[in-house]
């Protein structure tokens, strides 16, 4: 089994949690909403509900392929468990910035989206 190189710790009441050089927990089961609110603030992010909506479909999303997904994907999950209007590039782009799927996934918790540069 591969080991995963720890870049940095986000420490979060007296908690520390590592993070990879890419800024993804190095161990997803740490994650907790108080981890993705502090790697939020970091990015300059607040979360808002619209945002807590999006995670909750990329968690639902891994847990049932077991992986994080790539931006179309995404955009289809987003639309078939939110609407057409959330699930949609620009509303996600909005909220997430630079790129949604990676973005959106780290602040879920979950790996790196395959097929992400």
């Amino acid at each position: 089994m591969a080991t995963t190189e720890i870049y940095r710790y986000l420490s979060i009441a007296s908690q520390q949690y590592a993070i990879d050089p890419e800024g993804y927990l190095v161990n997803i089961t740490e994650w907790s909403p108080e981890v993705a609110k502090a790697m939020a603030s970091e990015d300059g992010i607040v979360l808002t509900p619209e945002h807590w909506e999006i995670l909750e479909v990329l968690r639902d999303f891994y847990a049932r392929y077991e992986m994080a997904p790539a931006m179309r994907p995404l955009v289809k999950a987003v639309g078939q468990a939110l609407g057409p209007e959330k699930g949609r590039s620009i509303h996600l782009m909005r909220l997430f910035p630079g790129s949604p799927a990676k973005v959106a996934a780290r602040l879920a918790g979950l790996p790196k989206p395959t097929h992400c540069l």
